[in-house]
């Protein structure tokens, strides 16, 4: 299902293996130009076959934002782990080109996945660098809330990076 902004500015869509080339793409930008913001890595992932993120999608609901452009122009996905954890959902990757940023996709795409997780788990959660106070923002004004702080979660060369534990509760299962 599409999702249009009340603006018409942008486009949301769930992506699927046939994305798998705009999605590598997009995601290698973000892994090479911000790699404090994910706990994956532009040299892990640079290597990957095509294949491996065609799965990624397949395995996930991974949802992209366009600006009418024919690539995404932001991605953000959410994932189950199942088994014991299987009440919860996490938000991970999100990520919004920064020619495209502060009109509202990220915003969007952490809406619309929370959307699709009400109802199907009681709670979803997330990890945030602690240094990236937009990102914060982001989660604190869709209702996340901090419960935990991992220190020196990440390392990035000889610099160390704390992350933000956040969860967003929803209630019951159906």
């Amino acid at each position: 299902m599409n999702h249009r902004d009340p603006e018409g500015s942008f486009t949301l869509r769930r992506l699927g293996s046939a994305d798998a080339v705009d999605y590598r793409a997009l995601r290698l930008v973000g892994l090479k130009d911000h790699p404090e913001s994910f706990g994956a890595s532009w040299e892990d992932e640079v290597g990957k076959p095509l294949a491996w993120f065609a799965e990624r999608l397949e395995n996930n609901f991974v949802l992209g934002g366009w600006f009418g452009s024919e690539a995404p122009a932001g991605v953000a996905g959410l994932h189950s782990p199942g088994g014991k954890r299987g009440h919860k959902a996490m938000l991970w990757g999100t990520f919004v080109r920064p020619d495209t940023r502060r009109r509202g996709l990220a915003a969007a795409l952490v809406d619309r996945l929370v959307e699709e997780a009400r109802g199907v788990f009681e709670e979803v959660t997330l990890s945030v660098v602690a240094s990236n106070k937009a990102a914060v923002r982001l989660y604190l004004g869709a209702g996340f809330r901090e419960y935990g702080r991992e220190r020196r979660a990440l390392k990035i060369g000889d610099a160390h990076f704390d992350e933000i534990l956040m969860a967003l509760p929803l209630g019951g299962r159906r």
